[in-house]
Order: structure tokens, then sequence, then C-alpha cells
């Protein structure tokens, strides 16, 4: 036989005191130690369940002091959310529906009760609770992640874009109350990328492609068009699926990465044209070297040599000085659009 080594807590509320044995001998022939409080009337119940916390209830239907419905929903007020168990001799298909609806966890008819029966009950509802404590616990942790976020976050229908929630941070950026936002499609708020991102987008590569591919150019209630890295989750969500949305807004890091690969472009252009300017003054120069080597020069043809390699050198001295010229008129505020 076995024997659960965990503890619990019961409360047992039952005026019959046959039935009660029963019920505890059910309970100590499953449960190494458990720990039940008996009491036989709602009043001791009530005064019990103010002072005392427990893994579950054990009700009977019939009290000397109240009874049914009413009884049922005072003792569920009180409960603070543990599993209430009917124990009952009337076997009503209607009423037992009715209580479930009322709060209660499940419905035992005692002449069909046994411990297992019993056992499996109290464990199943107890653990069941614990779930549904865990999923409000991460389904509030994730409520205040999204609303208290400071970045813009959504969640639309995966099959009608629609909408289905959105945070502060969202409705201050686009500019549309929640009701507002709620009625529309996420189609309403995106708009097309300019000729020029698609031509950016096409011309790079690598870790910065992938970067521009995750982006989406949005338009606000006043019409404002802004850029948004977009991160996309599919998460369970009332019962189904849909998609979180993460919306980052990088106007200026893309403006700034734009003029960037712009003026890059501008100092590759530079670099090649002043290379073949430059190359040759730096060879006139190289090739006087050698000849100032020869020591069978004239002091006409030494003279010669010096002062055509001051020329020289006063050539690629002009020509640096406009390399550097145009270099410093390179201005990463320029052509942002």
């Amino acid at each position: 036989m076995n024997i659960s080594e965990n503890t619990y807590h019961i409360l047992l509320v039952e005026d019959n005191p046959g039935d009660a044995f029963l019920v505890k001998d059910y309970l100590s022939e499953k449960i190494i130690n458990p720990i039940i409080d008996h009491v036989t009337n709602f009043q001791q119940a009530e005064a019990l369940l103010k002072e005392k916390n427990f893994d579950i209830i054990l009700l009977d239907l019939s009290l000397p002091d109240l009874d049914g419905k009413k009884l049922i929903n005072k003792i569920v007020s009180l409960s603070r959310d543990t599993p209430i168990l009917i124990l009952t001799g009337f076997p009503d298909i209607d009423f037992s529906l009715d209580s479930l609806k009322l709060g209660v966890s499940d419905y035992l008819v005692k002449d069909e009760l046994n411990a297992t029966a019993l056992f499996k009950s109290i464990v199943y509802n107890i653990e069941r609770k614990k779930t549904f404590s865990r999923l409000e616990t991460s389904e509030k942790r994730y409520s205040d992640l999204f609303h208290l976020s400071p970045q813009p976050m959504w969640v639309y229908n995966e099959k009608t874009l629609r909408f289905l929630d959105v945070n502060k941070a969202t409705i201050e950026k686009y500019g549309y109350n929640k009701d507002e936002f709620l009625k529309l499609k996420l189609t309403d708020i995106q708009n097309t990328f300019s000729g020029k991102l698609n031509a950016l987008l096409q011309n790079t590569k690598g870790r910065e492609k992938m970067f521009l591919q995750n982006l989406s150019q949005h338009k606000t209630k006043n019409g404002d068009l802004i850029k948004v890295e977009i991160k996309n989750t599919r998460i369970n969500y009332k019962q189904g699926y849909a998609i979180l949305c993460i919306a980052t807004d990088i106007s200026e890091r893309l403006s700034y990465f734009q003029a960037l690969k712009k003026q890059n472009e501008k100092l590759s252009e530079i670099a090649w044209i002043q290379s073949h300017m430059v190359r040759s003054p730096l060879t006139k120069i190289m090739g006087i070297v050698d000849l100032l080597k020869n020591e069978g020069i004239s002091d006409e043809e030494f003279d010669y040599l010096i002062k055509s390699l001051e020329d020289s050198s006063k050539d690629l001295d002009q020509i640096i000085r406009k390399i550097n010229k145009k270099s410093k008129n390179i201005n990463l505020n320029q052509g942002l659009s």
C-alpha cells in the first residue's frame, strides 16, 4: 500500500461522528501524518478559516447552522482559493454541477467513497491549485513586463493581424489610445520603405543586412514616419496563439548608418582617385633618388636633379593637402535621410 509522506493540513467540516471517523480513517490509510482540524458546524469552520491556512477543505453540505448553496457560498468566500471537496450523501447531478459553478473543486458521494478515491481527489485538487497559482504568477509577471516596459510592445492576431493588446509605451509612441489601437490591424501602421532604403538593403551584406531585414517603417497617428527594429515571437494568448512584438525606434541609428555608409563610399572614391595622382610625383622622386646615388653625375646634373626633387616634393605636398582638405569636408551629419 502506497502511503504519502507529504504533510497535508486538512479542514474537515462534518457533523456526523460516524462519517467523520470514516474520513479520518481513510486519510490515515493514505497519508502518514495528516494534520486534521475537525469542526461540526459552520460557525466553528468560519473561525478556523479566519485563523489558519489549509491545503484542502472537506465539507459536508448539511450542517446544523447552515447548509446547501448558502453554506457553499460562505465557505468559498472564506477559503482564500483553498480547494473545497464536497462530501454528501445525496448523489444529485444537477446540484453537483451547480456546486462546481459556485467554486467547489470536487463533489464526492459518501456511499461511494473509499481511501483511494478520497486521496486521489485531494492530491489532484491541491496540485491543480498550485498549477493555477503558478499560472497566475506567470501571467502577472508577463503583464507587468508588458505594460511597464519602456519599449513599445503589442500583441496581434497572427491570422487577422488585428491588435489584441498594446502597452503604454506603444500608445505614447504612436499617438493612438488603446481603444483606437484595438480597432486597427498591423497593416494600418506599416508603411513601405522608400527607394533609398530598399537600395540600401539590396547593397548590404553580412551582419548589417541581418540588422536591416528586421526593419519596418511605421506611421504614427499624426503621420510621422518612424523606422523600427521588430522582434516577433509566437505566444499562447487567451486559449489561442498570437504574436508578441517588440518595436525599437532606430530612426536616428539608421540615419547614422546610412550617412556612415555614404561617407565611406566618398572616402573610397577619394582614396582611389588620389592614389593615382600621388603615384606620379612619388615615382619621380624615387627615380631621382636612384640617379643621385650615381657618383658619376656632374654638378650641373646634380643641381637639376635636386631642383626636380624639390618640384616633385611640392607636387606631392599639394596633392596630400587636397586629400586632407576633402577628408575634413566629409561630415557624418551630411546626407542624412
